[in-house]
């Protein structure tokens, strides 16, 4: 019953979405473009952008730089791992979705490998291997489907998003595997592996974040616009379907990042 209640509701979700689609192509193009971002609820999303903005700069943002400036790197980097490690069901199951099937097999690879020889995702042994991670979520889903971006959303705590990417979240969670599996040390194991990998995620977006509040003269559009280009290209990414293996030289040993995750405030 509780599997299927949640089956249930990602398909209410997932249908509408679909009907949304219409006629759209898989050439590339998302629907909209990032650089005129649809915000008809601006006045509602700035006053939620400016509670989201209090609470990083009070709380989140200096906790993510005691975090970076006194954690030792290698220990950054297996939170990192651990965190992405939990969320590869997701991004096989969403691989699969787009028809990326080739990339299902490397998400199942990574998995796989990362799970054991990895000591349970701490180290990302499978990118050392040629097997290297990538994003993947139900709103990138949609994109790849065809559906548009929507108007722009202000979302507590997450910050900016928009309407086909907040109905992602929430089919994220909904047909998240680790949840479905229903096991309460499961369950436990990926809530602290998520809050660590908000903070690692919130650390390593410092610099970026910092540079674009004291160069830009209206943060709040600046980031809105930051995020719908990082989606965009999201999107982009998953309709060409490619695995990308960086040259030896190159590869790190940490995983993805959380693909839900938003440019913070």
């Amino acid at each position: 019953m509780f599997i299927t209640s949640r089956v249930f509701l990602a398909a209410s979700l997932v249908l509408p979405l679909t009907m949304m689609a219409g006629c759209a192509s898989r050439s590339g193009e998302m629907v909209g473009s990032p650089s005129e971002v649809s915000d008809p609820a601006e006045p509602v999303n700035r006053v939620v952008f400016a509670g989201n903005h209090f609470l990083d700069r009070n709380i989140v943002a200096p906790i993510a730089r005691g975090y970076r400036d006194h954690i030792p790197a290698p220990v950054r980097n297996s939170v990192r791992n651990f965190s992405s490690n939990l969320v590869e069901p997701r991004v096989l199951v969403n691989d699969l979705l787009q028809g990326n099937v080739t990339r299902g097999w490397n998400t199942t690879q990574r998995f796989a490998v990362n799970s054991t020889i990895g000591a349970a995702g701490l180290f990302d042994v499978a990118t050392a291997w040629g097997l290297p991670g990538h994003q993947a979520d139900f709103g990138q889903t949609f994109g790849v489907w065809g559906v548009g971006p929507g108007p722009a959303v202000q979302l507590p705590l997450l910050g900016p998003t928009n309407l086909r990417d907040t109905v992602g979240t929430v089919a994220g969670f909904v047909a998240n595997p680790l949840s479905v599996v229903g096991s309460d040390i499961i369950e436990a194991v990926a809530l602290v592996g998520t809050g660590a990998g908000v903070i690692d995620s919130r650390a390593g977006a410092l610099e970026a974040t910092d540079g674009l509040e004291a160069s830009s003269l209206d943060y709040y559009a600046a980031l809105r616009s930051a995020q719908a280009q990082r989606r965009a290209a999201l999107v982009a990414e998953g309709i060409r379907g490619e695995v990308v293996v960086p040259p030896r030289g190159l590869r790190r040993t940490s995983g993805a990042t959380e693909p839900n995750a938003p440019v913070q405030p």
